[in-house]
């Protein structure tokens, strides 16, 4: 069971409840033999994006970086032709929810903690997202970094929850599977559990996690 103390739980959006593998994936066949090299490519650039902005001082929103970075994987993959582009941004909108989160929502929501997701993606993206998964009903909030115009792991995107529920870092269940995430809200004082699904080595062990799982599934039964 989540601690008594948890008011909230929050949950980062992309890798963590929806699959950013999953527009590829609904057109592997077109991209051929490379579309998983592809899609690694569109994702870290994605990433890489967000923080070189955020490291100078300057902010794009999240659907223009991923479009620039779908640009770039493109260049990088030539052998994945370029018609797919809008394909797979009209996918990138309308990602596939990943199997255990209606279930996982709705177990946290019975046991009276508000829900929420905090993410770089845009309003726009997460609105199609979160409706594209029908998810919408199980969450109290959906916040986007769009708000302070600086991308994680900086400390104002994680104020966001606290300044939202009016509750102490301490208070809020922190749920993500990227590790340098789970790094930036356990440096701002939440109760931060990482989502491993790949088993992945731990890059930050000088900031643990609370909780480590291989699963959503997992989360309701935990105690944080």
């Amino acid at each position: 069971m989540i601690n008594v103390k948890a008011q909230a739980c929050v949950f980062d959006a992309y890798g963590t409840l929806f699959d950013v593998h999953a527009a590829i994936a609904r057109h592997r066949a077109e991209a051929g033999p490379d579309a998983e090299r592809f899609s690694e490519i569109w994702r870290m650039k994605q990433l890489e994006y967000s923080w070189t902005l955020t490291l100078a001082g300057a902010y794009l929103d999240f659907w223009t970086l991923t479009e620039r970075a779908l640009d770039y994987a493109f260049a990088r993959v030539p052998s994945v032709g370029r018609a797919l582009r809008p394909k797979l941004l009209e996918a990138y909108l309308n990602l596939d929810a990943f199997p255990d989160v209606s279930e996982t929502l709705t177990a946290l929501k019975a046991r009276g903690l508000q829900l929420a997701i905090l993410s770089n993606g845009s309003p726009q993206m997460l609105a199609a997202a979160v409706q594209a998964s029908g998810i919408a009903a199980s969450l109290n909030a959906v916040l986007s970094v769009d708000a302070v115009r600086v991308y994680k792991p900086r400390p104002p995107v994680y104020a966001l929850v606290t300044d939202r529920f009016g509750i102490p870092a301490q208070q809020v269940v922190f749920v993500s599977s990227n590790r340098w995430d789970v790094m930036g809200a356990a440096s701002f004082g939440f109760n931060a559990a990482w989502v491993n699904r790949g088993r992945m080595p731990d890059e930050y062990p000088d900031v643990q996690p609370t909780r480590v799982i291989a699963t959503l599934a997992e989360l309701p039964a935990l105690d944080l």
